[in-house]
C-alpha cells in the first residue's frame, strides 16, 4: 500500500547554510544524526553510483521529510540549478496559510523570485521562488475550493 510522499531529496553545495535556511524559511527540524558514507558499496548499489561519497541528513518539513546530501564524489554533471521546464524533478512545494507574509518573510530570508507578489489562479495562490543556492520551491496557498488541499489526504494510517 502507497502511503504517501516519504521525502525529497535535494543536493546542497554548503549543507551547514542551507539547514540554516531551511529551518529558518520553513521550520524544518533536523531529525535523527546525520549521515556520511565513502567507499560503501551497497549504498553505491542502492543509488546506483559506484564510487560515490557523500553526507546528508533528514529534516522534517511537515508532512514529508527533505533529504539533504552533499556529494563529495562524483562531481555534479550539472553545476546550474534546474527549470521548471528542464526534465526530472525540478521543485518542491510548501503549502501555507498567508501566503503575502511568507513570500515577504522568505524574501527576507534570502529567497529570491521571478515576480513581485504571489499570483491567484483562484483555486491556489502561488509563486516560485529559489533558495540561497538556486533550487526551486513553490509556495503555495489553497482556496477553500481547491481539490487538492493538504487538508483533504486521508490521516497516515501506522
Amino acid at each position: 500500500m502507497i502511503r504517501g510522499i516519504h521525502h525529497v531529496g535535494v543536493h546542497v553545495r554548503d549543507m551547514d547554510r542551507m539547514i540554516r535556511f531551511y529551518k529558518d524559511a520553513f521550520g524544518f527540524e533536523v531529525v535523527g544524526e546525520p549521515f556520511a558514507w565513502k567507499d560503501f558499496e551497497l549504498i553505491d548499489q542502492i543509488i546506483d553510483v559506484p564510487g560515490s561519497a557523500a553526507r546528508g541528513c533528514m529534516l522534517r518539513a511537515g508532512t514529508c521529510y527533505l533529504e539533504m546530501f552533499r556529494f563529495e564524489a562524483p562531481a555534479p554533471g550539472v553545476t546550474t540549478p534546474l527549470n521548471p521546464y528542464d526534465k526530472g524533478y525540478t521543485h518542491f512545494c510548501v503549502d501555507v496559510t498567508d501566503i503575502e507574509m511568507e513570500y515577504a518573510r522568505l524574501k527576507g530570508l534570502g529567497m529570491t523570485f521571478g515576480h513581485s507578489h504571489p499570483l491567484d489562479a483562484g483555486h491556489v495562490k502561488s509563486i516560485y521562488g529559489r533558495d540561497p543556492e538556486g533550487n526551486l520551491i513553490e509556495i503555495q496557498e489553497t482556496a477553500a475550493n481547491c481539490d487538492f488541499r493538504l487538508d483533504l489526504l486521508p490521516p497516515v494510517k501506522g
